[in-house]
């Protein structure tokens, strides 16, 4: 990773990049949450909702070449269709306390509308709510061969780490829904979060066998390549999926605009020191999902290193909208305000990932870089900021891998030089301390005696 510039370039650029900025937390190669669906309508029903950049109901066992999308479901009705619009418009900027609150009421609306239920899991689980479990639950127990939410559900399992109850339930729609490209794939995701790569190899080839067409089965397998270190593999089957063959007549790219496809290719040339190519692939990434916050993440990373904290700062804000536990974002947003000197809010941001994570070595080095060089921290002397920029310093240094190289221990020195200006400033501006009262009316007799 780039090193900051140094504190020399500092003073005259303004523009001092942590090399310990966070690029994600956890798993990266763990599959993104989902987003809204795109729900069919039926006679009667108001007309179709648009997603923002998502899914459909149409099954996966069909390609979309061999019938045109029809409802295959019943369809909400109107009024819970008016509610569901106003969740999708409100996903799509990030205002996920409104969506949830919108999808909410098309439920109230429409208490058999399953895709409203499935969209309000997927805002719930962005939010941390414990809810969207049984969100997802009550979208298949009101149409058990609903996909969108049984991948969800088995996904969240996953993510909390109960992997064997993810197994279970998809083994269990396996045997209801045999010819779901969907389920195959996601249990093959499952099994490559065990570890069991060549289940995961399997049955994801199953799944394309079901659906030659059925792109996410495309990805994990390229996924499943990436987190057992097979890279090249793994770069074979993203161009298979994003740039097809030569002659592309012939073979054509899958889903070129496939944004956990780009995602996953940009992880893999940032690892091999691609720079360029890694920056437009998360560049594509989010714009073609601006909620992949993996994305936004990474790719904001890159601008922070170079100096471009203008346009990283709204990547990063709309990755906290979209997922507002993240670390990573909310310390890289610190960052961002740190170097357009909007020092409060980086406090703010520091603060907030020190009380999520206080053994996090990152946060310690980067408040010493705010106490150290802002001109002026809300709410602190300089006094304050000097002695607090040394604590943060020491703490990193006592965090951090001990072979790690790094510049702490010239910035520790810098601002003990600095506290010591300081203390030298404070002790000049004393005033003079009076002559002792013996010592002038000693004087006073001396001169009487003289006389």
């Amino acid at each position: 990773m780039k090193r900051r510039l140094s504190v020399t370039l500092f003073v005259s650029l303004l523009a001092v990049v942590s090399p310990f900025v966070l690029a994600s937390c956890g798993d990266e190669a763990t599959p993104p949450p989902k987003v809204p669906t795109r729900p069919m309508t039926g006679p009667g029903a108001a007309p179709p909702v648009q997603a923002p950049y998502g899914m459909n109901d149409a099954p996966s066992s069909t390609r979309p070449y061999d019938q045109p999308a029809q409802a295959t479901h019943p369809a909400m009705n109107a009024r819970a269709a008016a509610f569901y619009q106003g969740g999708l418009q409100s996903f799509a900027i990030g205002d996920l306390a409104n969506a949830r609150a919108q999808f909410t009421q098309a439920t109230q609306a429409d208490p058999r509308a399953h895709q409203a239920f499935y969209s309000l899991g997927v805002v719930q689980e962005r939010l941390r709510d414990e809810g969207a479990g049984a969100s997802y639950r009550q979208a298949f127990t009101l149409v058990p061969a609903y996909e969108p939410a049984i991948i969800a559900y088995a996904m969240l399992l996953a993510r909390k780490n109960q992997l064997g109850e993810a197994e279970r339930l998809l083994n269990e729609k396996r045997g209801q829904m045999p010819k779901s490209a969907a389920v195959a794939a996601t249990l093959a995701e499952v099994k490559s979060l065990q570890k069991d790569t060549g289940s995961a190899q399997r049955i994801a080839q199953e799944a394309l066998k079901i659906n030659p067409d059925y792109r996410p089965a495309m990805v994990v397998i390229a996924r499943d390549h990436y987190r057992n270190r097979r890279l090249d593999l793994a770069l074979y089957a993203l161009q298979a999926i994003l740039d097809g063959f030569e002659p592309v007549s012939e073979n054509p790219p899958r889903d070129k605009d496939n944004a956990e496809a780009l995602l996953l290719r940009g992880l893999i040339f940032r690892e091999q020191g691609q720079r360029a190519a890694a920056l437009e692939e998360f560049r594509k990434a989010v714009t073609r999902r601006p909620d992949l916050v993996e994305a936004r993440v990474q790719l904001a990373t890159y601008l922070l290193e170079a100096g471009n904290a203008q346009e990283a700062l709204p990547l990063l804000e709309g990755a906290v909208r979209f997922d507002a536990e993240h670390v990573a974002a909310h310390l890289n947003l610190g960052d961002a305000y740190r170097l357009l000197e909007r020092y409060g809010d980086a406090k703010r941001e520091f603060d907030w990932v020190l009380a999520r994570n206080p053994n996090l070595p990152q946060v310690h080095y980067d408040l010493g870089l705010l106490y150290l060089f802002a001109p002026s921290v809300p709410g602190m002397t300089p006094k304050q900021q000097v002695a607090e920029a040394i604590k943060s310093l020491t703490k990193f240094q006592e965090l951090r891998n001990k072979g790690q190289r790094d510049d702490s221990e010239e910035l520790l020195n810098r601002a003990k030089l600095k506290e010591g200006e300081l203390n030298a400033a404070a002790a000049a501006a004393q005033p003079a301390a009076p002559p002792p009262a013996a010592a002038a009316d000693g004087g006073v007799a001396d001169a009487a005696t003289d006389r």
